[in-house]
């Protein structure tokens, strides 16, 4: 199975593969959405089928709640968890202090309120997604669809007075209509190249009438756990302020991981 990835999925394999190791019987665990997050549902899947794994489930999308009943873990709302143990969640950026950028795949929202409905909350992600500063990978706001132009100009002028080197938003678009979350929403993607100040942007963001989150994650993360494609392993706690390294070994064989195409 490892053995045929790719090095980038070996490098989200192995993130997810340790981030599992902090799951314990009977949490109530949020999972997250995207590409490496899916590793982590299947390595959980797999603790359950094996070795008799007893946890619920509160999935930040539709997709990932599908997945995850499809490899028997029971899958519960927030409002039935009401707290959460621990959320596992991938990013799309991250910097030296674990503020990250979320929501390429369309679940911020989603992903930000079960996060902070959580004790602990880890990251996993491949080496690639460590930055210097936030910014490359583009924004999502999340906006609702009543007057998103208006949203979107209001957005853009705003940018003028930040500390920011692009200005540009666009509409995110799924084909020839505009992608819409599971809350029925639309995301405005903000090309800024770079963030000067994390914090400033999103509770600034946040102030707007039309805008319902952004992606920004500042404070939030507690543990990054990053993957690279040789196995190894690095685990930064930003709480500890420790750094610890670590190595998988991969064994072909055939197990919930085969099917999974990323």
């Amino acid at each position: 199975m490892a053995g045929e990835l790719s090095p980038i999925d070996k490098a989200k394999f192995v993130a997810a593969k340790r981030a599992a190791d902090f799951v314990e019987d009977g949490m109530r665990v949020g999972l997250g959405t995207g590409s490496t997050a899916a590793w982590l549902v299947r390595c959980l899947g797999e603790m359950v089928r094996d070795d008799g794994l007893k946890i619920r489930g509160v999935p930040t999308s539709t997709r990932t709640a599908e997945l995850a009943r499809d490899v028997g873990i029971e899958v519960i709302s927030l409002d039935e968890a009401r707290w959460l143990d621990l959320t596992i969640d991938g990013a799309d950026e991250f910097d030296g202090d674990l503020n990250l950028i979320k929501g390429g795949g369309g679940a911020l929202l989603q992903e930000k309120i079960v996060a902070t409905a959580s004790d602990q909350m880890i990251v996993i992600a491949d080496v690639g997604k460590a930055v210097e500063n936030l910014g490359a990978f583009p924004l999502p706001v999340e906006v609702i669809p009543f007057g998103w132009q208006t949203t979107q100009a209001l957005v853009e002028e705003t940018l003028i007075s930040m500390d920011v080197l692009g200005r540009n938003a666009t509409l995110r678009m799924n084909g020839g209509a505009p992608f819409i979350t599971d809350e029925g929403n639309y995301i405005l993607d903000l090309h800024l190249g770079r963030i000067g100040n994390p914090r400033q942007m999103a509770l600034v963001m946040n102030q707007m009438p039309g805008v319902v989150e952004n992606g920004l994650f500042i404070d939030i993360c507690d543990k990054v756990i990053i993957g690279y494609g040789d196995g190894r392993i690095e685990l930064r706690d930003i709480n500890e302020g420790t750094v610890e390294h670590d190595r998988l070994d991969f064994v072909e064989s055939d197990n919930l991981f085969t099917d999974l195409a990323e």
